[in-house]
């Protein structure tokens, strides 16, 4: 298996760990966890459907976590670029305990709320100019990487990516001011199938579109579930982050 670092270059087109998470190398303890959370939501497949990679990313994020959140592994790796051997060895760890001793009070009502304050945001603006930047104004990869995007976002996006090009506060890229027609009706083709799909499944657990409701729907796939798990982040650690195994370690 690939290490650490490789694994990030392939799911993130970066080796740098602090640009995975979305922070600068000179950034808090606090502010490490709160990136790392904000990612983690961003990346996980409940959200990213089409993304057949998404299971990885989500498990590259713990990892990338347990180096910058460790003082003697985030020292060795500022000092020397490299990781510690043992988080390339420790692939197959217990991540969902992980993760669950990091945020054990996260609901899918907190995941609401939180889409609520962030929507209209400094910080949301925040992500969109830098998802706007990195991607070189790409869209499709814009719509990919801002937390709580979608199609019906995209109009509000585009004005605020406007007006904030011709204030000169980001740069012009044709592949945003001269997309396609053809990539805007793709998107929206992908949008309208994706919403068919989910209204099908809501019409066949007799659902509406309340939280109460998405609660339901999360509680009746967790029955078919292994250890019955009935919460929103139970579900997610049981679908996306794998039971460890037992490991043994060389003698260094």
């Amino acid at each position: 298996m690939p290490g650490l670092l490789e694994t990030c270059e392939e799911l993130f087109n970066t080796r740098d760990l602090y640009k995975v998470i979305g922070v600068e190398a000179t950034a808090s303890e606090k502010e490490v966890k709160k990136a790392y959370y904000k990612m983690s939501l961003r990346v996980h497949p409940d959200r990213n459907a089409g993304d057949e990679k998404s299971t990885e990313k989500f498990q590259a994020l713990c990892r990338v976590y347990s180096v910058l959140s460790d003082t003697g592994k985030r020292a060795l790796y500022d000092e020397s670029g490299e990781v510690d051997d043992e988080v390339d060895m420790d692939q197959d760890r217990d991540w969902s305990g992980y993760w669950r001793l990091l945020f054990p009070k996260i609901t899918l009502q907190d995941i609401l709320d939180f889409e609520k304050t962030y929507k209209g945001s400094e910080e949301e603006l925040a992500d969109l100019k830098t998802a706007y930047v990195d991607n070189e104004g790409d869209m499709d990869l814009i719509m990919e990487t801002v937390m709580c995007s979608s199609i019906e976002e995209e109009p509000r996006y585009r004005r605020l990516l406007l007006e904030q090009i011709r204030s000169g506060a980001l740069p012009e890229f044709d592949a945003f001011t001269q997309e396609d027609r053809s990539k805007k009706q793709q998107r929206k083709r992908k949008a309208k199938k994706e919403a068919k799909e989910a209204a099908a499944m809501r019409e066949d657990l007799g659902m509406d579109d309340s939280a109460a409701a998405l609660r339901s729907m999360i509680a009746q796939r967790n029955e078919n579930r292994e250890k019955g798990f009935n919460n929103f982040m139970a579900d997610l650690e049981a679908k996306y982050a794998p039971k460890g195994k037992k490991t043994k370690k060389g003698k260094k």
